[in-house]
């Protein structure tokens, strides 16, 4: 596939790839202590989101390569997590889209105490400093969560990939 994931006419890198989902993590006592805060790391965010798939392409963030784990920052002791994603093209009219879809799949997997930020990675997009500022705002998101229709169409971003 010539074109998509913002690499200006890149080929999609591993188009075949199969993940076995089979195995299970162990489950240490401290996993289980409800007392004791869950840690989290990059790669555990990334899990949460390289599954969203596009609103435009049949294909998830992860394959157009809008999500990678090295645009993932946490700081679980700050309870700060950061995503940064590229459209996939600089004037892509779904990044807002895709940016609440990311948002709402992360405030709905992980703990309150944790700050989100969701932004475009710098220098991809035409409108960036916009977008990145409807993220920014609380009260926007909110508001976006609760629009009927525009939910439907994040949850069908979040629904299981076919």
């Amino acid at each position: 596939i010539v074109g998509f994931g913002g690499g200006g006419g890149r080929l999609l890198e591993n188009a075949n790839l199969l993940l076995d989902h089979s195995g299970e993590w162990p489950v240490t006592a401290g996993e289980e202590d409800q007392q004791v805060p869950d840690s989290i790391d990059a790669c555990e965010i990334f899990n949460l989101i390289q599954s969203i798939n596009d609103p435009e392409h049949p294909l998830t963030l992860e394959e157009l390569n809008i999500v990678e784990q090295v645009r993932v920052q946490v700081s679980d002791p700050d309870s700060t997590v950061a995503v940064a994603f590229t459209p996939t093209i600089p004037h892509c009219s779904m990044a807002t889209l895709i940016g609440l879809s990311v948002k709402v799949k992360l405030l709905r997997s992980l703990s309150q105490r944790f700050k989100m930020d969701v932004h475009v990675t710098p220098w991809t997009h035409a409108s960036e400093h916009a977008v990145n500022k409807q993220f920014a705002d609380k009260e926007r998101v909110a508001a976006a969560s609760k629009n009927t229709h525009l939910l439907e169409v994040v949850d069908q971003c979040l629904s299981a990939h076919s």
